[in-house]
């Protein structure tokens, strides 16, 4: 059976640890990333993830905050001490900031490092302990810069949502303005898998940065004559939306770590299953759907899901203007019957 047999990060584990070994990817040198691999291999996000992760428990990459995933320097600090090489290497400051100390562990560096584990392993992985251990630190010295892993997590999902600041100038058009918005927050979706799971709808996290994104929402439909309240509620279905799908992705990603199958292999080894139940007859509309197979992309389904959401706006709101029309004609022919 050979290579092939196996499950397919398998394979690209096997190429990457073959390029590491023969210096073709040299120490200190960056990995493919996650979304470099789905583009050279072909391959679910999920499954990228799942490359880089096993990489690393074998010693042979290291996540670098701020950097991505590098090769080990044989010899080196090793996967249960990353930090200290990254703590060696320069950090951005604001203009006009004092420059901090080599090493010194700062507010941006913990964010920095809690985000790079968040995003190769998933949440499940975040602890103030992990945290401290990719920093090289102890774990009590985390508590002099956040208050708990909450706050952590607060000040995660504030800042990747920040580093996607939506365009100073809004779009005139209201659907292309709530498009643009919609699609910005899906792509970070996308990047960060576990951000849409993090985020709390019903008790919601104090993001200023994702408040742009309700302060874009509500002027635009503000400006379109809808009452605040339905504003809120047009801002709220359009999130959800994105969030609801998203959701999928650490939910995927973590069920392929389970089974260390993506979401493909899986749906083939279901498939013997699936046929023996079509075959009984009992749901004909459904085996006419999947008799040529379907495939099943997010993305599409984001995208579909949104045009069809923004049709229904763009009726309701063709509605809310008539209306409006009518009571003004209304009143003004009270007001020309009044004596």
């Amino acid at each position: 059976m050979g290579e092939q047999a196996g499950p397919r990060y398998s394979r690209i584990v096997a190429e990457l640890r073959q390029r590491i070994a023969s210096g073709e990817l040299a120490p200190g040198e960056r990995v493919p990333s996650t979304r470099e691999i789905t583009k050279e291999w072909g391959v679910a996000m999920a499954t990228a993830t799942k490359v880089l992760t096993e990489l690393r428990h074998e010693g042979l990459v290291r996540a670098v905050p701020g950097v991505g995933t590098v090769v080990e320097t044989p010899g080196g600090p090793g996967p249960a001490r990353p930090a200290r090489a990254a703590a060696a290497l320069p950090r951005p400051v604001a203009p006009g900031a004092a420059q901090p100390a080599a090493g010194a562990l700062t507010l941006p560096r913990i964010v920095a490092a809690a985000v790079a584990v968040a995003d190769a392993e998933g949440l499940a992985a975040v602890s103030m302990r992990r945290v401290a251990a990719e920093l090289g630190v102890a774990t009590m010295s985390l508590y002099r810069h956040v208050a708990d892993k909450d706050d952590l997590l607060t000040r995660m999902l504030d800042t990747v949502i920040a580093q996607h600041p939506l365009p100073a100038e809004r779009p005139a058009y209201w659907r292309e303005a709530v498009e643009l918005a919609a699609r910005q927050l899906w792509t970070v979706f996308r990047r960060h898998p576990w951000l849409a799971p993090a985020m709390s709808v019903t008790r919601p996290q104090m993001l200023l940065a994702g408040m742009q994104y309700s302060e874009w929402m509500l002027t635009t439909m503000l400006g379109e004559g809808l009452d605040p309240q339905t504003a809120f509620t047009t801002h709220l279905t359009l999130l959800n939306h994105a969030r609801g799908i998203a959701v999928h992705l650490e939910t995927e990603r973590e069920a392929e770590a389970h089974t260390g199958l993506d979401n493909e292999e899986w749906l083939d080894s279901q498939e013997a299953a699936f046929q023996q139940v079509m075959a009984t007859g009992r749901f004909p509309m459904l085996s006419l759907v999947t008799t040529g197979g379907y495939d099943f992309d997010l993305d599409a389904l984001f995208e579909f899901g949104l045009q069809r959401l923004l049709d229904g706006l763009a009726a309701f709101l063709t509605e809310k203007a008539r209306e409006a029309r009518e009571a003004e004609a209304a009143e003004e022919t009270g007001a020309r019957r009044t004596p």
